[in-house]
């Protein structure tokens, strides 16, 4: 849950792009007659995107118009949730999670190493490239500690890999997202340890019947 408010400074409107609108009338089909309201948070979302990853006041109301949703219903949603801004922030938006998981693994650290380098929380960097938020769970607690920058997860970090990661995007390069250690997904260090048998992967060996004991104790294939 978030606390925010709106920016003080707002566009005179929002309209969506013909492609996002698009998508969003194809967004709101999804739910049934009379439900519609429920398409709030992806279209919120969409507008974010297109919007240079905040929500302004004016895209709330055509949302609202859109769902036939009272406005303090949209503005309720989108102040309740962290994943939605509701002021302009640096290009690289710098998602730090400190819930337990990562806090455990050293998030203190990487907050420190964002006040350093990039300065206040929630607040712009001096070149306008990054600001740095924190965050609940991002989902991703067994390659804690992460952060997510824009639509990419970076896991597994120190406060000297999170440096070259600010560092490198500072000087226009792109980071290859994932595991600072080399993990892939959530194997351990040095590759998975079990299910290694490239038997069990193949179509011809793997799709063997199996067969089951009902409950009563008789046994169907």
């Amino acid at each position: 849950m978030s606390a925010q408010r709106l920016s003080p400074v707002q566009p005179e409107g929002f309209d969506f792009t013909a492609e996002n609108l698009a998508w969003a009338e194809k967004e709101i089909e999804k739910y049934p007659a009379g439900k519609k309201q429920s398409a709030v948070m992806p279209l919120l979302w969409r507008a974010q995107r297109q919007n240079d990853g905040w929500v302004s006041e004016p895209a709330m109301r055509v949302i609202a118009v859109m769902l036939d949703m009272a406005y303090v219903r949209v503005y309720e949603v989108a102040t309740f949730y962290t994943m939605f801004n509701l002021k302009p922030v640096g290009r690289y938006h710098v998602q730090l999670c400190g819930t337990t998981p990562c806090w455990l693994r050293g998030a203190d650290d990487l907050k420190k190493t964002c006040r350093d380098h990039i300065g206040p929380k929630g607040v712009t960097s001096d070149d306008g490239l990054f600001t740095w938020t924190e965050v609940e769970c991002l989902g991703a607690c067994v390659n804690a500690p992460v952060v997510q920058i824009n639509n990419d997860f970076y896991e597994d970090l120190d406060t000297n890999n999170l440096l070259k990661l600010i560092d490198g995007i500072r000087r226009g390069l792109s980071p290859k997202p994932g595991s600072a250690r080399a993990r892939t997904s959530s194997e351990p260090e040095g590759g998975a340890t079990t299910l290694t048998d490239q038997k069990l992967y193949d179509p011809q060996t793997a799709a063997v019947p199996i067969n089951l004991a009902s409950r009563d104790g008789k046994v169907s294939e």
